[in-house]
């Protein structure tokens, strides 16, 4: 028997930052039925992050994101035929309406977003203003700071 404690879920629905009291809230609020549709959380690269979730059967005209207070949700669910009359013989394909929700950190804009072959991927960039950066302060020798 492990004992192992994973902080996988804890990263779930986070994106570009590591403030540990966040990702314990939305933690305790996970829902057992979040896991749907599966998606991934990418880095690529120091400020560019992406969101893939797997949208099988969905278009464009089925999907829905908002960024609202910091948090991208992400929404989904079939529109009402338009006339045609499917008889499904087996439906193995998930079409079932779904909502995501992401907290993005301070500074994360989301960029841009597509769908293509079944995959939503939505691009993440954290653009950080120079006030917002860490500054090196230089460290002079002997002298001493001026007081003011």
């Amino acid at each position: 028997m492990t004992t192992a404690f994973s902080l996988a879920p804890l990263f779930r629905h986070s994106v570009g930052f590591d403030r540990f009291n966040d990702l314990f809230e939305s933690a305790a609020r996970n829902e057992a039925g979040s896991s749907y549709p599966p998606y991934n959380v990418e880095k690529h690269g120091e400020d560019h992050y992406r969101i893939v979730v797997a949208a099988a059967g969905f278009q464009e005209q089925d999907l829905d994101l908002q960024v609202e207070k910091g948090v991208l949700t992400v929404t989904g669910g079939k529109r009402e035929s338009n006339g045609e009359s499917v008889t499904y013989l087996h439906q193995g394909i998930a079409q079932r309406a779904f909502k995501l929700s992401f907290r993005l950190a301070d500074h994360i804009e989301v960029k841009a977003a597509g769908l293509a072959n079944g995959l939503l991927s939505i691009d993440l960039l954290r653009i950080v203003p120079e006030e917002a950066k860490a500054k090196r302060i230089p460290i002079n020798g002997d002298s001493k700071p001026a007081l003011n």
